[in-house]
């Protein structure tokens, strides 16, 4: 049986360079912040980005891919547009009363602030596949690379589905995602990411990668003020202006769901857990989400506390071996992540 409670050692820079990583995500007001983060990060060398559904349409992640690279200076990373619908079709459902028509708070389509994110970008996104670049891109650091997935993870179920190899050649999978035994976002059974495509987060948490996985039971701890986004704005952060002119938009979704007037910190606090792990705790199990019914979506761990009497979803064998494990983050060091994060985003 797992181990039940395992605490992660403290991140650091490798000494072979930058941890290499491909981020996959859905920009996003908290999407986009956290990949502002990874720019403000000289440990990580970004090889990519593959966009998908979920918060925006996948035409619209990628455009805000784009622009973002364009704001940082780095319209040298490749952008690969993925899935627009789920592994099982059907429209996917946008949450533009979160992020905006524009998926970054409506600041694009205001003329005021258009020096600085650009309209149109100037640069193009390649013409691949993103479950493609992802495939082709692990192949070719074998063992090297991280994938940060802050979105639905069907480009992620589509590359194990396309390449045999890819689970045990990825170096690790970094998930935003899921509600452990806590309510979710859109319902009390399901948090967004997985409730778009639960097929697709069914195939990644069995597949036998290597997964850390952070939840909304971790996420919904880490906010930011008010007053703390008004001294983000007021400092000499290289994307403090946009990053606090997006918020303007969320913080009024947030107060009006959450009653709360502020902003919770989801992509960013999953990023931290990337650079930081030693500030997470996590439990070690088996994870299976729910396909069907009124808990479609539902993240589900068993910890490996138990000897159940007959094998289950969580249990059943294949040629031997159990359902592969994953890490979740059960745990965190909320001010030190929310400190992380605010200094990140106050870097000139």
């Amino acid at each position: 049986m797992a181990s039940p409670v395992v605490s992660s050692s403290n991140g650091s820079v490798s000494v072979d360079g930058p941890k290499k990583i491909v981020i996959d995500a859905d920009p996003g007001i908290d999407d986009s912040m956290a990949i502002l983060m990874a720019f403000q990060s000289p440990e990580l060398e970004i090889l990519g980005f593959t966009t998908v559904f979920g918060n925006v349409t996948a035409e619209t992640a990628t455009l805000n891919a784009l622009r973002l690279s364009e704001v940082a200076n780095r319209s040298d990373i490749p952008v690969a547009e993925g899935c627009s619908e789920p592994l099982m079709g059907g429209k996917p459902t946008v949450v533009d009363y979160v992020h905006g028509k524009d998926g970054l708070g409506n600041i694009t389509l205001n003329p005021e602030t258009s020096d600085d994110v650009p309209l149109v970008p100037k640069s193009n996104n390649i013409e691949m596949a993103g479950p493609q670049f992802l495939v082709d891109t692990v192949a070719q650091h074998p063992g090297q690379v991280t994938v940060l997935a802050l979105g639905p993870l069907t480009n992620l179920a589509l590359a194990l589905k396309w390449d045999t190899s890819f689970a045990s050649n990825v170096k690790e999978i970094v998930i935003l995602g899921g509600a452990f035994f806590a309510l979710g976002n859109i319902n009390p059974a399901a948090e967004s990411n997985i409730l778009q495509d639960p097929e697709a987060a069914d195939i990644v948490f069995t597949s036998g990668a290597n997964i850390s996985v952070v939840g909304i039971n971790i996420t919904t701890q880490v906010k930011l003020t008010d007053e703390e986004l008004q001294d983000i704005r007021n400092s000499n952060g290289k994307y403090a202006k946009i990053v606090t002119d997006m918020c303007v938009f969320y913080e009024a979704w947030t107060e009006k769901s959450d009653k709360f007037k502020g902003i919770f910190l989801h992509d960013p606090t999953c990023f931290v857990s990337l650079v930081r792990p030693d500030l997470f705790t996590y439990t070690q199990g088996v994870v299976r989400v729910q396909i069907e019914g009124k808990c479609r979506g539902l993240t589900l761990l068993d910890p490996g506390q138990k000897e159940w009497n007959s094998d289950n979803a969580w249990t059943v064998e294949v040629d031997g071996v159990g359902k592969p494990i994953v890490s979740v983050a059960m745990a965190a060091q909320v001010d030190e992540i929310r400190d992380y994060v605010k200094n990140l985003l106050m870097q000139p």
